[in-house]
């Protein structure tokens, strides 16, 4: 059976005057999804989903940062105890750095029992789960559990039926708050149809909005169990696992209010207009169900999701109508009654001789129509302006309005009104009034007015002006979806989207996104996103994305925060969790590790260094780099009374703190040593390679002392203009009559500012 638990720790957006600083307030979250719960437990199909569901509601609405959040997905005991543990140490460090409030939320679907979580065959007793949850050094800390016999974690500590609570806790609040997806003898389930469990799925439907019965922009805790409650009950009523009674244990005490929501804090939001009625459910461009909500008319509702193309299927009175709109960035998108065009159900007799339902005007089926062209054809001579479907057209300009699951050959071009489901080929152009379920094949254009189900390909220009979904489209030129890509742009010149895009896009040219890009960016020119990456760019020339999950490869690679990898010759970037590889690599912050020739991080370090040693009596040097790789600039004069010779070089280190005073950096430079009277001509075929190591002392903020070993090596393959560098012994080795090489173990000695 499943079991989801879910603490949400205060997570206070407090409402009155009095609300605390966002900066004093630090929300992290701990969300498990696990669907194997061993052997003898059927294999759950959704867990993973509803975590990540959760997550990303509170990361769009709840105010959880990505690097505040653990997500982890098929894990066993020992995972889910790693993963407190990280969120320990997420807590102790926001306690460290001045957070006034430490709010923590951990979130668990999967299977359990009366005793406790199960997890591939093992158990994680509820009291165990109990103390690691009391054990994180939060403010507040609550708690849901969706799944069989869950009621048993909240009963374990005296929990009882109360009415709606939180209604006095706010900002000041401090405790636990204990959310179970079913009493202590009864069974959670999951849906096929929702693509999650019942209750995470009305639970999220909530918190985004749908249960803001005050219309005041924010949901808290209390709208949002209520809402999940009734909704689960009803919607489980009449299933085979029977009703299911979400329950809870509260023990908070504070003042206020707490919000779980803000609406507001997305930048862009759906606004269900006043007139507007039914029941309402909106998808995603790849599909997946985000929201469900039953509208009332006579009030209007807001739905904060993220920008993107979406579609809504209301169900009425019997009836079925569908509406498609795209979100974006900084807009209030309103959808009233007239956005939504009916659609047809399928043809069914009732028992009795009852009539057919489904549309108004249902289509008639003629197999075949011959035409010239849209307006002298079979279909028009049998059926005049009615709605007509074919399974095979030809003509010189095929005229229709669906093709159902044939094929169309057409001399000029094919146009049809509606959908075409199957194959149009034609020499000109191929067109669709609405949506494509098959193949448009074409040498010069094709269009489409709605969405794309899969494949357009032409040597000259793809436009789909709705979603584009399946293989997708394939030219020469260029391709444009004038909405979301669930699928394959590929092209020599450009493939543009203009919103949203899952799959891939391949070109020559330019590939642009106009929204998120999850999934691949393949091109030789440049790849660009709007919003987000996630997955891959790409690019012999240029990689841009003000936000990327994933990987950038190219020579020139431009990113706002990165979660991944930055490979190029030039890496420019935000804040970046994970590795920039390149030449020149500049970053705002960077949580791992950036590896290049220059490195530059303006949170990092940058540090000048006055040092002497067995080889030069006065060195300079630059350090500039993250936290914990940096890159160095190094300059010297000889030790001799005339300061006859000068060295120049570059190296590359790492810095590694001993407690708060005591560090070490040891790094890897390489020199040339040239000669004060004539710098560049003649006595430049030398290279002096040192391996350093420093232990430092920081005696004050901007002061440091330090000094350590160097092994050098100097290898000369012209008549060198010196006999040795150190005023130490060295060895000396003839490579042959041009090459030697002379190395020696060294020492040097400075302070660092």
């Amino acid at each position: 059976m499943r079991v989801l638990v879910i603490l949400l720790f205060a997570l206070g957006l407090a409402t009155s005057a009095r609300a605390a600083e966002p900066s004093a307030v630090r929300r992290l979250a701990l969300l498990v999804g696990v669907n194997d719960g061993g052997p003898e437990r059927v294999k759950l199909r959704y867990a993973d989903t509803d975590a990540k569901a959760f997550s990303q509601v509170l990361s769009e609405l709840g105010g959880v940062l990505p690097q505040d959040r653990v997500l982890l997905t098929d894990v066993d005991r020992a995972g889910v105890l790693a993963g407190f543990d990280r969120l320990r140490h997420l807590a102790e460090g926001a306690r460290a750095t001045g957070a006034r409030r430490v709010e923590v939320l951990l979130y668990y679907s999967g299977h359990s029992d009366d005793e406790g979580l199960l997890l591939k065959g093992q158990r994680l007793d509820y009291g165990e789960l109990r103390r690691a949850l009391e054990g994180l050094p939060a403010d507040v800390r609550i708690a849901v559990l969706d799944s069989c016999a869950s009621g048993a974690f909240a009963r374990r500590k005296g929990g009882v039926a109360r009415p709606a609570f939180l209604v006095d806790s706010g900002i000041q609040v401090k405790g636990h708050a204990i959310l179970t997806s079913s009493s202590a003898d009864e069974a959670s389930q999951e849906s096929d149809r929702l693509g999650g469990s019942f209750f995470t799925h009305h639970l999220v439907s909530g918190l985004r909005g749908a249960a803001d019965v005050t219309h005041d922009g924010r949901v808290t805790l209390t709208e949002a169990y209520q809402f999940a409650f009734h909704e689960t009950l009803a919607r489980t009523e009449r299933t085979q696992g029977g009703a299911q009674h979400p329950n809870y244990d509260i023990e908070l005490a504070g003042t206020g209010d707490l919000v779980m929501t803000d609406l507001r804090a997305t930048t862009a939001g759906l606004v269900l207009a006043e007139p507007l009625e039914g029941r309402l459910y909106v998808r995603d461009a790849v599909g997946t169900l985000v929201v469900e909500v039953q509208k009332l008319s006579g009030r209007a509702t807001e739905l904060g999701l993220a920008p993107g193309a979406y579609r809504a299927r209301r169900e009425l009175d019997g009836g079925v109508s569908e509406a498609t709109f795209t979100l974006k960035e900084g807009v209030r998108t309103s959808l009233a009654p007239g956005d939504f065009l009916g659609v047809g159900h399928e043809a069914t007799v009732m028992r009795g001789g009852g009539a057919l339902t489904g549309a108004s005007q249902e289509r008639r089926m003629f197999p075949v129509n011959l035409s010239l062209v849209p307006g002298v054809s079979t279909n028009t001579l049998r059926a005049g302006r009615a709605p007509v479907e074919n399974r095979f057209a030809l003509g010189v300009v095929n005229g229709g309005t669906a093709l159902g699951g044939g094929l169309a050959l057409g001399l000029v071009g094919n146009v049809y009104d509606a959908e075409v489901v199957g194959a149009a080929m034609a020499l000109g152009f191929n067109t669709a009034g609405r949506e494509v379920s098959g193949v448009q094949l074409s040498l010069v254009t094709n269009v489409a007015g709605g969405a794309v189900s899969g494949a357009q390909a032409s040597l000259g220009l793809n436009v789909a002006n709705g979603d584009v979904d399946g293989v997708g489209q394939l030219a020469l030129g260029a391709n444009v979806a004038r909405g979301a890509l669930g699928g394959v742009q590929a092209a020599l010149g450009a493939n543009i989207t203009t919103s949203d895009a899952t799959g891939m896009q391949l070109s020559l040219g330019v590939n642009h996104a106009n929204g998120t890009m999850r999934g691949v960016q393949l091109s030789v020119g440049v790849n660009s996103v709007a919003t987000e990456a996630r997955g891959i760019q790409g690019s012999v020339l240029l990689n841009r994305a003000p936000s990327l999950t994933g990987m950038q490869l190219g020579l020139i690679n431009v990113g706002g925060d990165v979660t991944g990898m930055q490979l190029g010759l030039l890496n420019v970037a935000g804040v970046v969790h994970g590795m920039q590889l390149g030449l020149v690599n500049v970053s705002e912050e960077v949580h791992g590790a950036p590896v290049g020739l220059v490195t530059y991080e303006k949170k990092g370090q940058l540090h000048l260094e006055v040092f002497g040693s067995d080889v030069q009596l006065t060195n300079v040097a630059l350090k500039f780099g993250g936290k914990f790789f940096y890159t160095t600039l190094l300059a010297g004069l000889g030790p001799d009374d005339r300061f006859e010779r000068f060295s120049l070089g570059l190296g590359l280190g790492g810095h590694i703190p001993l407690g708060s005073r005591f560090w070490v950096d040891v790094d890897v430079a390489s020199s040339q040593v040239l000669s004060t009277r004539k710098p560049f001509s003649g006595d430049t075929g030398n290279l002096l390679g040192q391996l350093r190591a420093m232990l430092g002392f920081q005696v004050m903020p901007r002061l440091a002392v330090f000094g350590g070993p160097t092994y050098n090596a100097w290898i000369t393959w012209d008549e060198p203009r010196f006999a040795k560098l150190s005023t130490l012994s060295v060895r000396t080795h003839d490579i042959n009559a041009t090459t030697r090489v002379q190395h020696w173990p060294g020492f040097q000695l400075g302070v660092r500012l």
